[in-house]
């Protein structure tokens, strides 16, 4: 019942949030009992804000604001773009080294939680960047088309904020993120968990660098793998990689 606090001080704090857990309570599993923002609370005593999300099934850097008037400059700093947000993922395939993807989304609710919104919006701006680290190529037919399947370990960098942009701009260049039970692909979802015991998607938010919204001092917060991401970096002997791009 505890959280992985990686940052604090007197205005902030930021934790490196397990796959799995929620931000805070939602409508979306009316049965959860466990919430990054209510654990985070508690184990720094004191109220926080959330000023961004990170889905849930994906893990890494969330921070949280400990007042109201930092919470709206935060907030104001992600609308503005000020602060940049990387991820490493597992995708299926061979990605270039690297590019960028400029492809509008558009809003995709959710049953409940999302019940009342306007329906009718334009698709909106959403551009990602990806850098292609490493890649593996395993002789397992995953496919019944090709005797051996390959996977890519990519840095991608948001530089907008689109509710499930990433895992929607990865599905959109054929090369879907790994463990992505909604825009993924069932059988290298099946592979994982049965040849690697790996039972979640494979997306990590692993750097945020930003500006502090009270000294104005550049601040990059980094949040470590975990068990599952290291099973699978070590599976496909991607140390080394992982090492240089976490210093």
């Amino acid at each position: 019942m505890s959280v992985d606090i990686i940052y604090e001080d007197e205005s902030l704090v930021a934790i490196n949030k397990e796959a799995g857990l929620l931000v805070h309570r939602s409508w979306l599993d009316k049965g959860e009992t466990r919430f990054a923002m209510q654990l985070t609370r508690d184990a720094v005593g004191c109220h926080v804000f959330p000023v961004h999300r990170l889905d849930r099934p994906t893990s890494g850097v969330l921070l949280f604001a400990k007042s109201a008037a930092v919470a709206r400059s935060l907030t104001e700093a992600f609308t503005e773009h000020k602060v940049s947000k990387q991820y490493l993922a597992v995708v299926r395939g061979y990605l270039p080294e690297q590019g960028t993807l400029d492809y509008a989304l558009s809003f995709q609710p959710d049953a409940i939680a999302d019940k009342f919104a306007d329906l009718d919006k334009p698709p909106q701006e959403a551009i990602t960047h990806w850098q292609n680290l490493a890649q593996v190529e395993l002789p397992f037919a995953v496919s019944k088309k090709h005797p051996s399947t390959r996977y890519s370990l990519v840095r991608l960098t948001p530089q907008t904020g689109r509710k499930h942009q990433l895992r929607r701009h990865m599905a959109h260049l054929f090369h879907p993120i790994v463990g992505d039970t909604t825009h993924g692909e069932g059988r290298h979802n099946r592979f994982f968990r049965q040849q690697y015991d790996c039972h979640r998607m494979l997306l990590h938010a692993d750097r945020l660098s930003l500006l502090h919204p009270v000294t104005q001092a550049p601040l990059q917060l980094n949040a470590s793998l975990d068990a599952d991401w290291q099973h699978i970096v070590e599976e496909f002997n991607w140390q080394a990689v992982t090492a240089s791009y976490q210093r």
